[in-house]
């Protein structure tokens, strides 16, 4: 990001801030149901130094690495079969697409009902949101596949774990990083819905506390957070992943 780039950002920030401070001050809304983010601010604060957001952020975070590492392990060799295997195609792809179109807070009274109210059924909310999108984009990376270079493994002999980590994995690589990153964001949304409903720790649980004791500037704290974390890892880990995966596959013009 040039300098440009950056100081534009922070002033547009910055109006932004100074803009919500002013309407919470003489706006028509009570003050104690939109807070400026001086109060917000000041709330984030409180909620760091007596440790509940730190807690709450390693207990949304562990949960999110348990749930969305399950959908990868499941995901990307299910994304794979699918391009690869005439009959799992058929059988599957229809389903897979199908329940794709289902939000996944839908999926909420389902893992009640199968698991209570257990860290199992906020588990199984997080793989259902992320791994259909893990599947669909491995699918279409290894399907986009260059025929020839499938063609020209098969001529030279490569077959087995060699062809799949060697050629296959290689070559639908953009995709995969895509579909891992659509991944993330699913699973983080379907984590947030869970714990929403459930009192069980997590950042979730401090929103639904802010909302029962009426304390608007915890819960647009703990709004902050989540966004701040989200815009983290999309930007720190997954962009920084396929930019240097695009470059490296000639996709996009190197630095």
């Amino acid at each position: 990001m040039t300098a440009r780039a950056s100081l534009v950002r922070i002033a547009f920030l910055a109006g932004l801030l100074a803009l919500w401070e002013l309407a919470s001050r003489i706006g028509p809304w009570p003050h104690h149901l939109f807070p400026g983010p001086v109060a917000v601010a000041r709330s984030f604060w409180l909620m760091l130094q007596d440790g509940r957001l730190g807690a709450a952020v390693l207990r949304s975070l562990s949960r999110l690495a348990q749930g969305y590492g399950l959908s990868a392990a499941i995901g990307l060799p299910l994304g794979v079969a699918i391009a690869r295997i005439g009959w799992v195609k058929l059988a599957i792809r229809p389903l897979v697409l199908g329940l794709q179109a289902l939000p996944s807070i839908c999926w909420l009274p389902l893992a009640v009902l199968w698991f209570g109210l257990t860290e199992w059924a906020i588990l199984f909310v997080v793989v259902m949101g992320s791994l259909l999108a893990i599947t669909i984009s491995t699918e279409d990376g290894v399907s986009a596949i260059d025929p020839l270079l499938l063609r020209a493994a098969g001529t030279l002999g490569i077959k087995g774990p060699r062809f799949y980590g060697g050629v296959l994995v290689p070559a639908a690589l953009p995709g995969i990083v895509t579909g891992l990153k659509l991944g993330w964001s699913f699973a983080w949304r379907a984590l947030m819905a869970g714990e929403l409903l459930f009192v069980a720790g997590g950042l979730g649980q401090l929103l639904a506390q802010g909302r029962e004791l009426l304390d608007v500037p915890q819960v647009m704290a703990v709004m902050a957070a989540i966004v701040a974390i989200g815009s983290a890892v999309d930007q720190v880990l997954f962009h920084l992943a396929e930019v240097r995966v695009r470059r490296r596959w000639g996709l996009a013009e190197a630095a």
